[in-house]
Order: structure tokens, then C-alpha cells, then sequence
């Protein structure tokens, strides 16, 4: 099972795929899309465990069904793939796996930790989400959550939000550890073929963003071909929810550069 996918726009429009971060929904891209206009196509399924899609399989892969279950929803032909999050991730598996069919590349706070291994931020990133481990680990998934939040989320977290999706979140915590192998071993292999990307490349990062981000954003800056960075000032990990129109000023001028 695939699940649901958001559409906006008209046909004929520019076709554009984007894929949510973790513990959101399709409807997290509302803004990005408002903000860059008229004129596109976009799709924006629900990732796996998440909004209307199944749950995942824990005997699984998390990072193969993910992307297998995004499959039956791209666009025809070519099209732009924009990703936040582990979104991104998968984002960059398509890029990777498929460059015929990627006219351009949007990598939004990429968390491929995989990707910054052996640097400092790495190893404090790891000291720093032990915590979270262990809370989860003992059964607390509400104070995961928060703890979880507290590093990514936007400001106030988990205790700032509407019960319904605090709800939601505590629900999911268990996606954020499902994650481990393909975030900080890479099962999916994904750093070995950043030097083959294709695709012109946007790379984006808030500007009080962690750390651990800007190191893995250094290193696909260094492999991907083709990039350009932004740093937007003011914002953290969620920057495409809390700051939608200059993501989408840069992801419209990518555009007019990809053709």
C-alpha cells in the first residue's frame, strides 16, 4: 500500500514532488506552495507511517518501504524533487537511483547524519540524541517526544502545540528510532552517490540550524556536482513551514536555472 497524496495546481503545470520531514504530513507543504505561485503541479504524498499512509514495518527497512511506497506517486516524465528532513532523504535516493527523471533537486535540512561521520559535530550529535534513546527506550514516549522536539521542533514544542497534534506526534515518536540505520549507518548507501547526482542542486539550511546539519550539508556541498546553498536567517530545522517564502524564492530561482 502507497497511501494518499496531496495535489495542488492544475494540470500541465510544472511537475514538482515534495516529501514531508518526520512526525508532519503532506499538509505541512501549504505554504511552499502558496508561496511559489501559479504555474506548477505539485505532489506531496504522505511518507509511510504518517497522515492517511500505512504504518511502517518494523521487520523492514524503514528507508527501502519509504521509498517504494513514494514510488507509485511521482509525476510523469520529468519533474523537480524537493525534500525536507528525512524527506530529503528520499529526495536524494530519487536523485540518485533515477537522474533521468530529476529536473532539479531541493535538499532541505537534510538529516543523512551518515553523511558528516567521522567530524565532531557527528560524535556530539550522538552524545546529544542519547537522551532521547533512552526515554524512548523506557516507555516515555510523551517526554521523547519533547526531548525529541526540543532539538528539532519549532519554538515551544511540544507543549506549545494543540492537543490533537501533540497527539499525533507522541503516536510516531517510534518513526524518529525506526530511522537510525538509515540516518546515521545509511543502509540505503546514499553518501556514496552524491558525487553522481545529476541534478542541479539546491541545498538549504536555516540559520540557527544544528551543528550536525551544517556538517552534512558541508559534505553534499563538497560531492554534489552542482549546488547552491542557502541559509535562511532567523530559522531553525522547520524553516519550510516557519519560512516558506524565501525557501520558495530560492526553489523558484533553482527552477529558472534547471530550465
Amino acid at each position: 500500500m502507497s497511501g494518499f497524496a496531496r495535489h495542488w495546481g492544475e494540470a500541465g503545470g510544472r511537475a514538482v514532488l515534495m516529501l514531508h520531514c518526520s512526525l508532519a504530513h503532506s499538509g505541512a507543504w501549504e505554504g511552499m506552495v502558496r508561496s511559489l505561485g501559479p504555474g506548477y503541479r505539485v505532489t506531496a504524498p504522505d511518507i509511510l507511517g504518517h497522515g492517511k499512509a500505512p504504518d511502517i514495518d518494523p521487520a523492514r527497512d524503514l528507508h527501502d518501504q519509504c521509498h517504494e511506497a513514494v514510488l507509485p506517486h511521482l509525476p510523469e516524465g520529468r519533474f523537480d524533487a524537493i525534500g525536507h528532513s528525512f524527506g530529503a532523504t528520499l529526495a536524494l535516493r530519487l536523485a540518485e537511483e533515477m537522474p533521468d527523471r530529476i529536473r532539479s533537486l531541493t535538499l532541505i535540512e537534510p538529516v543523512l547524519f551518515a553523511a558528516a561521520k567521522g567530524s565532531g559535530e557527528f560524535r556530539s550529535y550522538r552524545e546529544t540524541i542519547s537522551h532521547f534513546d533512552r526515554l524512548l527506550a523506557a516507555g516515555t514516549r510523551e517526554a521523547a517526544a519533547r526531548e525529541f522536539l526540543r532539538l528539532w521542533g519549532a519554538a515551544g514544542g511540544l507543549d506549545d502545540m494543540p492537543e490533537g497534534q501533540r497527539r499525533y506526534m507522541i503516536d510516531r515518536i517510534h518513526f524518529i528510532k525506526a530511522s537510525d540505520d538509515a540516518l546515521f549507518h545509511d543502509s540505503a548507501d546514499l553518501v556514496s552517490g552524491l558525487a553522481q547526482v545529476r541534478a542541479p542542486t539546491l541545498l538549504v539550511q536555516g540559520g540557527d540550524c544544528l551543528p550536525v546539519t551544517a556538517a552534512v550539508l558541508d559534505r553534499m556541498e563538497k560531492d554534489i556536482p552542482d549546488t547552491t546553498r542557502v541559509s535562511v536567517p532567523g530559522a531553525g530545522h522547520m524553516v519550510p513551514i516557519t519560512h516558506p517564502v524565501p525557501v520558495a524564492k530560492a526553489v523558484a530561482d533553482l527552477f529558472a536555472r534547471a530550465g
